[in-house]
């Protein structure tokens, strides 16, 4: 959605579009800045407005976003998409496992972004993509998307007080015999790798709390929440307590059994920054970690 409206209450009357914006609506001075100076528009009571100008109760607010500039990979590709909840703000979507999230110049086309610029295109809306939780090609499951800036500026902010809850599934190897725990090991990146991470006393903080749900002669499966949202957590928490994921070979999984890392998100559940309404999401566990839990 390119545009949005509000009615003013009593709270802000006699102040500012511009203090109603940034006080009120969590406005960055970035996203002020496209609207004036990139094509959006202010529109008080149906009349192209100045920042500047007061608001009273009663009043009818309406910003117009400027169209957003896509890269140069990011073009329309009809691709199936699995589309769990969509309304004019925000997208959730339940992605393949194999599937790139974003183009890059080792996977160009064929990925989550493009099969959702080509939904965008057929329901007339120009924006870009702007992914609020990435998952990695190999891990399957839910995927936040925001449809345009400044709903993407108001999910980082609850990102940054923990306001949206992922929960994981994985199949780690090994036998896991701790019903319950919590990983607590900082992360960094490895000296010379661009990709890689580790556990090392001088990286970022990283917990990661986990559950022991089912297990067979050789793998356990496990609930995995995340209080941190680190590079890879999971992947370097587990194979730093001796049971890396199955499938994960970048850290020390094998894939004799699995063709890619069994990670899969399962459950996310945040506040709608629109509607203030709790939105909750689960995906079910695919074949290919099931068959592998349950020794198949």
């Amino acid at each position: 959605m390119n545009r949005i409206k509000w009615k003013i209450d009593e709270t802000y009357n006699e102040k500012s579009i511009r203090e109603f914006l940034k006080k009120g609506k969590s406005f960055s001075r970035r996203i002020l800045r496209s609207i004036i100076y990139e094509g959006g528009k202010v529109l008080l009571n149906d009349h192209q407005a100045n920042l500047t100008e007061r608001l009273y109760e009663n009043d009818i607010l309406v910003i117009e976003f400027p169209e957003e500039k896509k890269g140069p990979w990011m073009k329309p590709e009809k691709i199936a998409l699995n589309i769990v909840y969509e309304d004019d703000f925000i997208l959730v979507v339940d992605k393949p496992a194999y599937m790139t999230t974003i183009p890059s110049i080792h996977h160009p086309s064929g990925t989550l972004a493009n099969a959702i610029l080509f939904h965008y295109l057929e329901n007339g809306l120009t924006n870009t993509v702007h992914v609020v939780t990435r998952l990695d090609r190999g891990t399957s499951g839910l995927l936040l998307i925001a449809k345009n800036r400044y709903c993407h500026s108001l999910f980082a902010n609850l990102q940054r007080n923990e306001g949206i809850k992922r929960y994981y599934q994985a199949v780690i190897s090994g036998l896991l015999f701790e019903k319950k725990g919590i990983i607590n090991k900082n992360i960094g990146r490895k000296d010379g790798s661009v990709i890689e991470r580790i556990v090392r006393d001088d990286g970022k903080p990283a917990i990661t709390l986990f559950e022991t749900i089912k297990q067979s002669d050789t793998h356990t499966l496990v609930n995995v929440e995340l209080k941190t949202g680190r590079t890879h957590q999971i992947r370097v928490h587990f194979a730093a307590l001796g049971h890396p994921i199955a499938g994960d070979d970048l850290y020390g999984g094998t894939r004799d059994v699995i063709n890619r890392q069994a990670l899969h998100c399962h459950q996310i559940k945040f506040k709608h920054p629109f509607t203030n309404e709790t939105m909750e999401f689960f995906s079910s566990l695919p074949n290919d970690m099931k068959d592998l839990v349950n020794g198949n």
